[in-house]
Formats: C-alpha cells, sequence, structure tokens
C-alpha cells in the first residue's frame, strides 16, 4: 500500500477537494516553520510539542478504533500512549475510504482494524522515517543510527524530542513504502497493559457524545412519525401544543413522512408533540401481525417462487438411518444503543453547512445533505462526534435520522442551528431492526453417527436488497448477509444442501450485531449439538470430527479444543450443564461454553461463560476482551427474552421495561482467553455474539429442552 509521499502533494490535493484537514500549511500548501502542528500524511499531526495525532477514519461508538489505531501509529512512531492523542477524520472517502468498502468513508461489519492495519502502521512508519531525516540532516549523522524512544530521538549520545524536527520534517518526502517494526520490536501491540485512551473522559465525563453538542441559540426538533411503517401526513392540527412554554412552531417535512416539532428545548418538543393531532394516509402502511408475519416465513421454508439454492451436494437423505430435524424462528430486534438516535447541524458563514453526528457512514448523509441543500460536497461538513453504542443502526443505507435533521433545518430561515433528538420510544419504535428469519434443518445420520446429508432452508427478509448496497451484497439473488456462516461454514459437510427464499419486509430492515451470523450460527450450532447427541457422541468431538485440515478449519478447531480445556468441559459441578458453540464471522474464530444451573422449568442461571478468540494478531488484548464479554451480553440478553412484535403493523414496545436489556446478575462470570496468532488482524466488534445464544440453548438442552424458537422466554424457558 502506498500512502501520499509528498508532504506538499497532500496539501495541494486536500485544498482542491476542500477538505478543511490541514493544519499548519500557509495558503500554497507548503508548511512554514513555527506552525503549531504539522500533518505528515492524512493520518499523523505532530505539533511543535512533540504531541502526536492519530486521525480515526473509524468512529468510536464503544468498539475501540481510537485506541487500536492510535497504537498502531504510536507504536511506528515510538512514542508512548500518554504522548498521542486522537481526532476522527473528516467526511473525504478520497483519503478515509474503508478499505473493505470501496469508495465509502464507513465502520462496520468489524472491519476496523482488519483494513487499517497496514494502512496506519505504513502511516507511523513513515511519520518516524522524516523525523529521524530531519534529525540526521540537523546533527549530520548516519539516518541509520537514529532511533525513536518514548518520543525521542537519540542515536545513543545525541537526544531531542520529536517536536524539535517537526518543521524540517514537514519538508521531507516521506518514503513509499517505509520499513515497519519487527513483530519482536512491538512494545504496544499486543501489550495487556495498554489501556483505552477514551475511558478517563468517559469516566469524569468530559467526553463528548453526539447528544452533548450544544450550539448557541440551537432549536430542539423532535418528530411526529406515523405509527405504522409507510405511513404519509395529510395534515397536522398543532393547537395544543401551542399552550406549551418554549414550542416554536410545527412544521410537515418535505417528503411527508413526519410533522416537526421545533422547541426551546427538549422537554418542550416532547410536550409539544405528544399534544399534536396529525391525520395520516396509511394506504401503503404496513398491517400485519407478528404471528402472520411469522406464519409467512415459516411457509416459505417449505419452497417460493424465489427459491434459491446455494449448495446442492448429492446424498439423499434418504439414505441417512437417522434423520432429525428442526424448525427455527428468529423474530425481529432492536438495536437499544444506550444513546438514542440524534445529530444537529447549522450554517457555515461561507453558505455551507456542517453535521455533528455520531456519523458512521459519513458518505452517505454527506452525499444526501449535498443533494438536499443542492451544495458541493466541499461545502457540507461532518464533524464526527463519539456515540453511546450503535450496533449497526447509526449506519443505515437511506441515512434516515440525518436527512430528517437536513429537512427540518432546511424548512427554517437556517438562521438557529436545528439539533433532532430521537426518544427512547422513538428509538425502539424507528423501524429499523434486525430482520425476522426462519430456518428448517433436516440432518441425516449413518448408522456410524456420521453426517451424510444435511438439508438446510432458510427464509426471511433481505437486508442489502434495493439498498446502495446491493450491487457487491446480493450475487444470482442471493443477499449473502441471509446465508453467511451457514453457506460458508468451516464444516466438512457431506450433501450439503442450502437454499434461501426472501420473504416481504415488515419493517426498514437492517444490519444488527453481526448480521447474519445472529440466527445461521444458531442454527448450526444447535443442530450440531442435536447430531451429536443423537450419534451418541461428545459435541466437541462430533465438531472436531467434522473440521479438516484447512486453515480455517484447524483455526476453529484450536479455538474449540481451548474452550473445551479452559471451560472445563464435561465436568461441570452438580446440578450444571453446559453446553458449547463455535462460529467463525469476520474472519474470526470464537468458542464460548455457557455454564448454568437450574433447567427451563424451575429456572436458569448463568453461571460462567467461557470464551476462547482467534482474531489474529491481537493489537489491544484489553479491548479485544472488552468486546468479546460486550458481544456475550448482547447476543445472550436479545436471546432470551427480547423480540420486537407488531400488532397491525405498529410497534408493540416502547422501552427497556418491555424490551429488557441483559442485567449483570444474569451472568455469574466471564472469562476470556485471546489465541496468539501471527494471522493479520480480523474482526472482534461482532464475533462474540454469535455463538453466546447458542451455547446458552445448548446448555439448557444438556438439561433437557432444545430451543428452536426465540426469545426464549417465547420457549417456556424460565430464567432466575
Amino acid at each position: 500500500m502506498t500512502i501520499n509521499t509528498s508532504r506538499r502533494g497532500f496539501l495541494k490535493g486536500s485544498a482542491a477537494a476542500g477538505v478543511l484537514l490541514v493544519i499548519g500549511a500557509t495558503p500554497d500548501g507548503a508548511m512554514a516553520a513555527g506552525d503549531a502542528a504539522a500533518q505528515l500524511n492524512p493520518f499523523v499531526k505532530i505539533g511543535e510539542n512533540g504531541r502526536v495525532v492519530a486521525i480515526i477514519k473509524h468512529f468510536e461508538k464503544g468498539q475501540g478504533p481510537a485506541t487500536g489505531l492510535s497504537t498502531l501509529i504510536a507504536e511506528e512512531i515510538g512514542v508512548r500512549m500518554d504522548q498521542i492523542d486522537y481526532e476522527f477524520a473528516p467526511s473525504n472517502p478520497e483519503l478515509y475510504a474503508n478499505l473493505a468498502f470501496g469508495q465509502i468513508q464507513g465502520t462496520g461489519g468489524s472491519t476496523a482494524m482488519a483494513n487499517s492495519f497496514m494502512q496506519y502502521r505504513q502511516a507511523g512508519a513513515a511519520a518516524r522515517a522524516v523525523l529521524i531525516d530531519a534529525a540526521a540532516n540537523a546533527w549530520n549523522v548516519d539516518a541509520a543510527s537514529l532511533e525513536i524512544v518514548d518520543g525521542e530521538v537519540t542515536d545513543g549520545g545525541n537526544a531531542a524530542p520529536i517536536g524539535d524536527f517537526v518543521a524540517a520534517a514537514a519538508e521531507l518526502d516521506a518514503p513509499a513504502e517505509p520499513t515497519l517494526k519487527a513483530p519482536d520490536q512491538w512494545r504496544l501491540i499486543g501489550n495487556p497493559d495498554v489501556r483505552r485512551l477514551d475511558s478517563a473522559i468517559k469516566g469524569n465525563g468530559t467526553a463528548m457524545f453526539a447528544m452533548d453538542v450544544y450550539l448557541p441559540n440551537q432549536m430542539i426538533a423532535m418528530l411526529a412519525r406515523p405509527p405504522q411503517t409507510g405511513g404519509l401526513v395529510t395534515g397536522f392540527d398543532d393547537s395544543e401544543a401551542q399552550t406549551v412554554a418554549g414550542f416554536i412552531r410545527a412544521a410537515t417535512l418535505p417528503n411527508n413522512t413526519a410533522v416537526a416539532v421545533y422547541a426551546e428545548n427538549t422537554w418542550a418538543a416532547m410536550q409539544a408533540r405528544d399534544l399534536l393531532e396529525v391525520e395520516w394516509d396509511m394506504t401503503n402502511a404496513e398491517t400485519r401481525d407478528s404471528a402472520q408475519i411469522k406464519d409467512e416465513i415459516l411457509a416459505a421454508l417449505d419452497g417460493g417462487a424465489e427459491y434459491n439454492v446455494l449448495q446442492n451436494d448429492p446424498a439423499p437423505m434418504d439414505q441417512a438411518a437417522t434423520v432429525i430435524e428442526e424448525t427455527f424462528y428468529f423474530p425481529l430486534l432492536a438495536h437499544a444503543a444506550m444513546e438514542p438516535l440524534n445529530c444537529t447541524i447549522e450554517a457555515n458563514e461561507d453558505g455551507g453547512i456542517t453535521l455533528h453526528d455520531g456519523a458512521q457512514m459519513p458518505t452517505g448523509p454527506h452525499m444526501a445533505l449535498a443533494q438536499i441543500f443542492e451544495l458541493p460536497m466541499d461545502k457540507v461538513r461532518i464533524n464526527t462526534m463519539l456515540a453511546g453504542g450503535s450496533f449497526g443502526r447509526r449506519a443505515t443505507p437511506t441515512a434516515d435520522y440525518q436527512v430528517e435533521a437536513g429537512l427540518a433545518f432546511i424548512i427554517t430561515d437556517r438562521t438557529r442551528p436545528v439539533k433532532l433528538v430521537w426518544s427512547r420510544e422513538d428509538d425502539m419504535r424507528g423501524g429499523y431492526y434486525r430482520p425476522a428469519f426462519g430456518h428448517k434443518v433436516r440432518v441425516g445420520l449413518s448408522d456410524e453417527g456420521e453426517i451424510v446429508a444435511w438439508d438446510h432452508r432458510i427464509a426471511g427478509q433481505s437486508i442489502m436488497k434495493g439498498t446502495a448496497f446491493e450491487a457487491f451484497a446480493v450475487h444470482d439473488g442471493v443477499d449473502h448477509s441471509s446465508v453467511e456462516g451457514v453457506a460458508d461454514t468451516p464444516y466438512t459437510i457431506p450433501g450439503f444442501h442450502v437454499g434461501l427464499t426472501d420473504t416481504k419486509k415488515a419493517t426498514s430492515t437492517l444490519w444488527w450485531r453481526s448480521v447474519g451470523h445472529t440466527h445461521t450460527a444458531y442454527a448450526m450450532e444447535v443442530m450440531m449439538d442435536m447430531a451429536a447427541r443423537a450419534a451418541g457422541r461428545d459435541p466437541v468431538e462430533f465438531r472436531l470430527a467434522h473440521l479438516g485440515d484447512s486453515t480455517d478449519q484447524l483455526r476453529k478447531a484450536e479455538v474449540l479444543r481451548l474452550a473445551a480445556e479452559k471451560g472445563n468441559w464435561g465436568n461441570a459441578p452438580d446440578g450444571h450443564s453446559q453446553g458449547i458453540a463455535v462460529h467463525k464471522s469476520f474472519g474470526s474464530f470464537v468458542a464460548e461454553i455457557v455454564e448454568i444451573s437450574g433447567d427451563a422449568t424451575t429456572g436458569v442461571q448463568i453461571e460462567r461463560v467461557t470464551c476462547v478468540v482467534d482474531c489474529g494478531i491481537a493489537v489491544n488484548p484489553d479491548v479485544i476482551k472488552a468486546q468479546i464479554e460486550g458481544g456475550v451480553g448482547y447476543g445472550l440478553g436479545h436471546a432470551m427474552r427480547d423480540e420486537i412484535t407488531l400488532t397491525g403493523g405498529v410497534v408493540d414496545q416502547y422501552n427497556f421495561p418491555d424490551y429488557e436489556p441483559l442485567r449483570i446478575g444474569d451472568i455469574g462470570a466471564i472469562e476470556t482467553h485471546i489465541v496468539p496468532s501471527a494471522e493479520a488482524p480480523t474482526g472482534i466488534g461482532e464475533p462474540g455474539t454469535p455463538p453466546a445464544a447458542p451455547a446458552l440453548a445448548n446448555a439448557i438442552a444438556d438439561a433437557g429442552q432444545v430451543v428452536a424458537v426465540l426469545p426464549m422466554v417465547n420457549s417456556g424457558v424460565a430464567f432466575v
């Protein structure tokens, strides 16, 4: 990979693109001696005080890229973690595109570290090279004799802070392929003592999340949206709303999807909105109940007009001595992040606008707002803030809430900033959910207990079809996110048949933490356990018997064996049951053992969860452990109790009392073990989620009951 090698060329290119990210540049693009900071390449800035700033192209919603990518730069330059800061990159896909997404700048799919590992190491190494060259020139010594240690350039005799060489370094051309440090030189990468850069500010309350934005003279806008997906505004009466102190006005958005209520503060906006009387055109609105949607999906498992066969290995089921089968159902799920959706938009003095947002996919809202305001792209700026979670919700292909903010702002006189705020109830009923899916699986076993046939039918609502991502995510009519984890399983399965039927969407479907793996891992791993029990074999041994010697299979087998060892597999205390699941997602391999006490009838208590992860090079072990723990909790909590249901097309759930998150007391302990690896880093934000629910289900099955319909409470499972 080649980074921008010319400082002057980079500055001129940035100016041409209209991106305001150059610090310390003269109008002609040259670096002026004495400037406060030099941007040595698109990812690194260094001030005269020696402070390094990492420019982070992936937004931070709690998953750790601000620390991880800063670690790579700090490692390669040679500074300590207390000598580096970070800031989020501006919206500019030419410089900051996600390499896994093409020409789109965004965060998702657990790609932050995977696509940026070499890019950020090279950026840090290039900065180190020009700093050392500048010092060598100043001292008239051989650059090869110099190194940077704890922010100082030294040759063992001379020593000076890197800030002394910033101005001179900015005049030099960086190497196109800088020399990277070897793994035996790493002091930060892989160091379990490296802690997150954002922990202190989040702990002391100084962190600025998108919800914390307060601009002088701003208005709060809240929207009255239709109760069912697809409704449109035909009129409204705000007579009662006008009695609320702080109410400013109400207006229908230009696309007739909602009525915007403007007020001086959030409470006034909420109160005024509740007093609106809105008339809706529900001609094209969703009117189905959840039971009807479920019936349609389950019926589609028997085949449909759009049934697509992905794999059809020869080995008919009638050759099996024993056939086991199960039908699974997975309901709609909300993302339920702690920070509801929000963003703020304001006019700039140059005629442009700025969006302040926890921007997960800045390219989408950047383009959408440019169209709404009929502005060139360089007149639309996005200030990316911290976000209090997302789990995929802030990355809609339609840039839905940013478009709402733009429409709410454009119909004002634009003299006052507008902050769009969603309530928790708005967020829960917002219409973007993990789609509902069904699986019908039949597994044929030989007399010896070997798999001879596996028939796997999937039906559900496509996420990618009809979006900007369809071109690369949908092939031969199949949305791969609907079948990932089944169609590409590392297991060696004879007689493997996989097919997919798309069903009508009840809402706007959206990726949810681990996307299709949320349901495919459950179906695969519960069926593997059922097959093992039918064959009279140990579930771990049975899985290992279906893993060969390919790289993926060996890595999957390794995490499985280590989990069995660390989780004391097969030796649970009296009254306890164990379940195991292992899954590959986003390039990473995770095995989890859930140990429970009790059973489905008397009440299940999760006593212990043991996790083993192979995610390639572990850049920040502390972050990895936190993400695995969070992923486990997220996966378990939703599988245990949660679903989004519709009555006549209206969402029934409204807040955490009836969409209950996992609580601390639900899990006794979680321990995570990281497999040492020299493989390139892979995803970590999502891979902890897929194995969690099936491991719990298998523990419950070990105690006596197979759970095929989620949430588990709907299958009669009680939790202590």
